[in-house]
């Protein structure tokens, strides 16, 4: 893992994104956030699976 995965750094992004758009009555900030915040979640799921795929690999001795 990375210092700050790429992924981390959109989801906080999205985070204070979506707050500032719900303090400030921004309904199309806040949504545009909750969809940034899905797409940070499917970029963990995508190096998650990465990760579990390596495993396997040096478990087996299985080369790409």
């Amino acid at each position: 893992m990375k210092f700050m995965d790429k992924w981390k750094m959109r989801q906080l992004k999205a985070r204070a994104k979506r707050q500032i758009g719900a303090q400030t009555g921004n309904r199309a900030m806040a949504a545009e956030a909750r969809t940034e915040e899905a797409e940070a979640r499917l970029l963990q799921t995508r190096d998650r699976l990465e990760e579990v795929a390596r495993e396997i690999r040096r478990e087996y001795g299985v080369r790409h």
